[in-house]
């Protein structure tokens, strides 16, 4: 699916974490919205522990040891970093924070079709899908 709510800086943190998920709050309404995340200690942290509960979430996380309990994020790293961290050396974080915004919206969101999407792209996916309003 769609990455909803990310960050990018030079280390794993709890305001990190904390940053991705006020992006993706502001995107999505997140009433009762359950939050799975490995066992980093940025994810266990009193920051992102309150973060949650402020909003109204659940946080859950994956079993010690069991990779394949987060293994959408892990396919999404290992694309990521085969496309976007391996293709050159970047001249500042800069320009490698850019590339990678980059490819997440216009090659990950709306031009790479996911085979569990129908072999849509989770833009097209979520258009598709989005819930009607009433006026």
């Amino acid at each position: 699916g769609r990455i909803v709510g990310y960050s990018i800086d030079t280390r794993m943190k709890a305001s990190l974490a904390v940053s991705a998920l006020r992006n993706a709050i502001r995107l999505r309404d997140p009433a009762g919205t359950v939050v799975h995340s490995d066992r980093g200690s940025q994810f266990r942290s009193k920051k992102f522990v309150k973060a949650l509960r402020r909003n109204g979430l659940t946080g859950s996380m994956g079993r010690v040891g069991a990779c394949g309990d987060n293994a959408a994020m892990e396919s999404f790293f290992a694309l990521l970093q085969r496309n976007v961290l391996n293709r050159q050396r970047w001249q500042t974080r800069q320009d490698l924070r850019l590339a990678m915004v980059t490819w997440i919206e216009r090659t990950y969101h709306r031009r790479r079709r996911q085979r569990r999407l129908g072999k849509l792209t989770p833009i097209e996916f979520e258009t598709i899908n989005r819930p009607a309003h009433a006026a």
